[in-house]
């Protein structure tokens, strides 16, 4: 059974991550990780704390996860639906190559490639423990990374708003212009 969901689809700036958690059949999410929910409905802390036990399971071979981006420039050439498209294929992919052995939930609008057998589910993150856990996955890499990438571009503040359209991201944009992480079709300064 694989889980997907994706973070980062608004932002103005930075990639859009999707994440696939794999379990075997049977596994028991909500028992295994204690508090799962939408990455949106928790804390910094409670996400970091799921995702170190999302690791650890995956060390120890019990669940597979990938995360997969698709940068700022492939959202603004191909649009972010179809750069969301070819991360989900991606991911899928690298835990299922089979698809015939494969049943797939997603969130929301997401789809699988058409050859395995699917399901989406709307508001699946916050119903559906395995597509919670994989909010999760997709929500803290992209979380790290921004932060990460907040050193090369020091001047923008990702380390606070991770890309989205806060106040504080409008002002350095006003003052500094974009930078090569900025999504060109997604902002309008006036």
């Amino acid at each position: 059974m694989l889980g997907v969901d994706e973070a980062g689809r608004g932002p103005l700036a930075g990639p859009v991550a999707v994440a696939v958690v794999a379990v075997p059949e049977g596994f028991d999410v909500k028992k295994e990780f204690p508090g799962v929910a939408d990455s949106k409905k928790l804390s910094a802390t409670k996400r970091e704390a799921l995702f170190q036990m999302l690791q650890r399971h995956a060390a120890a071979g019990t669940v597979h996860f990938s995360v997969e981006f698709e940068s700022a420039v492939t959202i603004d050439t191909d649009g972010i639906a179809a750069a969301v498209e070819r991360a989900v294929a991606r991911g899928v992919h690298a835990l299922a190559p089979d698809a015939t052995s494969a049943r797939v939930q997603l969130d929301g609008a997401l789809r699988a490639p058409a050859n395995y057998a699917q399901e989406t589910i709307t508001h699946g993150d916050a119903t559906v423990p395995l597509i919670s856990l994989a909010s999760i996955a997709a929500k803290v890499t992209r979380d790290r990374l921004m932060n990460e990438l907040s050193k090369t571009y020091p001047l923008y503040g990702f380390e606070r708003h991770k890309g989205y359209g806060t106040k504080a991201h409008y002002a350095a944009l006003h003052k500094h212009g974009l930078c090569a992480l900025h999504r060109r079709s997604f902002i309008h300064l006036d």
